[in-house]
């Protein structure tokens, strides 16, 4: 197996990953919110923790997902602008994509580390344990996995059609 083959199931194994985390912690939101609004309205006490436990939640699920998304080249994009424009250009304008990309995740790997640095030694008053850093990795853990995926594109291609994420395609309503 070459490297490029390697580097290949590598990034399906990370995507797997992804996905995986990403739908835990929309799992774990969905059943936070509802024992929060049981325990105020039905129980008359409420919890102190749910909602900004929800709020992590959502920072991983968005960070970790949205590297999956864009493996899965399920992002928002103006096809109507793409299907505009001749082959060559479209390669220019991928490659423009890809450079602005590269430059968010840069930024995203570079400005969220410092923001987990500065941030490493404050705590959450609901979770007087958990650094605020460490709720903010998502952020360059994401930009990470996202650089990553391009490097897959720019390098091996995409996906190939045996790839899980082609797995789950819609089907034709009979």
């Amino acid at each position: 197996m070459d490297a490029k083959a390697r580097y290949a199931q590598a990034m399906e194994r990370l995507y797997l990953a992804c996905i995986v985390v990403s739908g835990a912690a929309l799992v774990a939101i969905t059943l936070i919110i509802p024992s929060g609004v049981f325990m105020r309205y039905a129980m008359n006490s409420p919890l102190s923790w749910p909602e900004p436990a929800s709020v992590l939640m959502m920072v991983l699920f968005s960070f970790v997902g949205a590297a999956a998304v864009y493996r899965a080249n399920g992002h928002i994009a103006v096809e109507a602008l793409i299907k505009a424009i001749g082959p060559g250009k479209r390669r220019v304008l991928a490659g423009a994509v890809h450079v602005c990309m590269i430059a968010t995740c840069v930024f995203m790997v570079g400005y969220g580390g410092h923001l987990c640095y500065a941030l490493w030694h404050q705590s959450i008053a609901e979770f007087p344990g958990l650094p605020v850093g460490l709720t903010y990795m998502p952020i360059p853990i994401g930009g990470v996995i996202t650089l990553a995926f391009i490097l897959e594109q720019l390098w091996v291609g995409p996906p190939p059609e045996t790839s899980v994420m082609y797995r789950d395609q819609p089907t034709a309503v009979e």
